[in-house]
């Protein structure tokens, strides 16, 4: 699995639970306000090596809780369910971060037991899907299925969204949440500038207006909750 990345703890990106973080490289979409730019446009850096992991991970069995899986976007790794066997069978729970365009993988891992939650960018409203992926004429179609997938309760899941002042109005959030209404669980993340965006500017909005935008979403989801604030 082409690699690019490890953290070695995190009290973060696994919800509940302590963690190690795997970064994969690579990424369909091209989102202009992405945090992990270099792990998107430069997948063809060497990878690392999966037996130093698979090393760590064997030492910290009853330490680590889980690994999180994230990227780039993960599912484009075609050997993913290969290498979530071989955490899985050290005894690890597993987290997985996806934008919901591969949804034939992710049905693959959910039916096989493989994941333990997912996590899920919905990155705008339909309308703005396009241009807020930076990619013209793009089919959201995959995402749909994904969606519904997630909605079924057939694997532990929250949905989310990176807002940003360039991109999301309340009008946005509330089309969002009734878009993903029967989902468990929704978050809105408040934008970091990484000091390494692909392009353009983008702004974090405050604490004022995520709280309305919070409050909107709630008429839809069950548990909205901020981050980042």
């Amino acid at each position: 699995m082409n690699i690019q990345g490890f953290q070695k703890l995190t009290m973060l990106d696994f919800p509940g639970k302590t963690a190690c973080t795997v970064f994969t490289g690579g990424c369909n979409l091209r989102c202009p306000f992405c945090h992990n730019v270099p792990l998107v446009l430069a997948p063809e850096e060497e990878p690392l090596d999966e037996s130093e992991i698979f090393s760590f991970l064997s030492k910290r069995k009853g330490v680590l809780d889980g690994v999180a899986i994230t990227g780039g976007e993960p599912l484009i790794q075609r050997d993913i369910a290969d290498f979530i066997k071989k955490v899985k069978g050290l005894g690890f729970l597993v987290k997985l971060d996806t934008n919901g365009f591969f949804p034939d993988a992710l049905e693959a891992l959910v039916s096989d037991g493989l994941v333990d939650y997912v996590a899920m960018d919905v990155k705008n409203s339909k309308e703005k899907y396009p241009e807020t992926c930076g990619r013209e004429g793009l089919d959201i179609s995959p995402l749909e299925r994904s969606l519904k997938l997630l909605k079924s309760g057939r694997v532990d899941c929250e949905l989310r969204t990176t807002v940003i002042k360039e991109y999301h109005t309340l009008s946005d959030i509330e089309s969002i949440a009734r878009w993903i209404e029967g989902a468990p669980r929704y978050y809105l993340q408040a934008f970091k500038d990484s000091g390494i965006l692909k392009e353009g500017s983008s702004s974090a909005l405050g604490e004022k207006e995520m709280k309305e935008m919070r409050d909107i979403a709630k008429k839809y989801v069950p548990i909205v909750e901020l981050r980042g604030i």
